[in-house]
């Protein structure tokens, strides 16, 4: 038993049994139903609807007995039936001209599934609760692909716009379903990082130039940070090399592996002697900012992969509720937003401010915000909330602070 499907079906059995029901459903569009003969079937009907259609008005519904198995036969049951039945063969021919397979027999089906054609508000939430969280997830899986084809290109652009895309998406779909978006930490597991590659060697020739040029650090230190490096040692290392800077102490290779084993780091294993004297007697000419520019690169697009999983674990998950998925997004693409801004600051470009909200051309109606909040009885809605603003813009800047790692 799949629940989102019979919602589906509910829903267009309900508008088949009594048209009328489209009149609530107004925020519900054809592309929020999963099945292709449902989004043409949905179609139809709103079509059909909008039209004027005979049936539309009309005292009253089909029959239980056309509920019950009497299709399309002999039924006198008061004057609107004619005008029922056709309502029910006027949609199902409409829509099969555009997709195969639907056939009256099926509009049978969806009439017996539906149990009360005056719950279709909250059977309507149901599908558009689908919606989204199949929304979510489609432009999670884009920007981890993305994300992916940028780091072995050595970009970041995709990444960035996927990443507002997804972001804007979010937004929009808050204001849909009637609530304010809100990161919200989620209780789930966290998805483990995504693997480094081709970043190892760039690592190790960064912290080579930073051990031979410790007065280079003063170029990085900035905005790159320990967890940036993919290779956790190296962070540390990083960790040591700015921790003896910032204390005006000289760096060669005896003071760092003196600083590491103060930290503990020779103790437990993560790094080791062999490690610090191959990483300084390794000294090589080359631009620190330039290595810490590539580290950093591909720290954005590992965190947009990782937020990406993230987002459409969240977006699997079926026990989660609309409110919840979408502040959770949030929450989880916090980090790109922060990596983000030290990435804009290296480059010497701080994000765009966010621009004044606009009411979007495309925005759905007062009463899908309205409808989205129905429940199990019908009852007065709520007023509506003000007019939409536009979907994607760009995370915004803040000036960096210099410190130390």
């Amino acid at each position: 038993m799949n629940p989102l499907l019979e919602a589906e079906q509910a829903v267009l059995g309900a508008a088949l049994l009594s048209p009328d029901q489209l009149s609530h459903l107004d925020w519900l569009a054809p592309d929020h139903f999963h099945r292709p003969v449902h989004q043409a079937l949905f179609g139809s009907l709103r079509k059909l609807h909008g039209d004027g259609h005979p049936a539309v008005g009309a005292e009253a519904p089909i029959p239980a007995s056309l509920a019950r198995g009497a299709w399309p036969g002999a039924i006198t049951v008061g004057d609107s039936t004619p005008v029922m039945r056709q309502w029910v063969t006027d949609a199902v021919e409409d829509a099969a001209l555009r997709v195969r397979g639907l056939t009256a027999a099926y509009a049978h089906t969806l009439i017996a599934v539906c149990p009360r054609p005056e719950h279709a508000p909250v059977y309507g939430r149901m599908v558009l609760e689908g919606a989204i969280h199949r929304t979510v997830a489609q432009h999670a899986i884009r920007l981890h692909q993305v994300a992916r084809a940028d780091a072995l290109k050595g970009e970041v652009e995709g990444a960035l716009r996927s990443a507002d895309i997804l972001s804007g998406v979010l937004t929009d779909l808050a204001q849909r379903w009637g609530t304010d978006p809100r990161p919200v930490a989620p209780t789930t597991a966290a998805v483990p990082p995504v693997k480094a590659e081709l970043v190892a060697e760039d690592e190790r020739f960064l912290l080579a130039v930073l051990a031979e040029q410790p007065q280079s650090l003063d170029e990085v230190v900035a905005w790159l940070r320990p967890g940036d490096f993919a290779d956790p040692a190296h962070g540390q290392v990083y960790r040591c090399l700015g921790a003896l800077h910032h204390r005006g102490e000289p760096i060669d290779r005896i003071t760092l592996l003196w600083e590491a084993q103060r930290r503990g780091l020779l103790a437990d294993g993560t790094l080791s002697g062999e490690q610090l004297t191959d990483l300084c007697d390794g000294a090589l000419p080359g631009s620190a900012e330039w290595f810490a520019q590539r580290v950093m690169r591909s720290s954005l697009t590992r965190t947009a992969a990782t937020s990406a999983r993230a987002v459409q674990a969240l977006a699997e998950d079926e026990s989660l509720g609309p409110r919840r998925l979408i502040n959770h997004a949030l929450y989880v693409l916090g980090p790109l937003g922060e990596v983000r801004d030290r990435w804009q600051a290296a480059n010497g470009s701080p994000a765009p401010k966010q621009s004044p909200s606009a009411p979007a051309p495309g925005g759905p109606p007062p009463a899908q915000v309205r409808a989205a909040r129905a429940r199990s009885t019908p009852r007065p809605f709520p007023a509506p909330p003000g007019p939409l603003g536009p979907v994607p813009t760009s995370t915004g800047g803040r000036p960096p602070s210099r410190g130390h790692p």
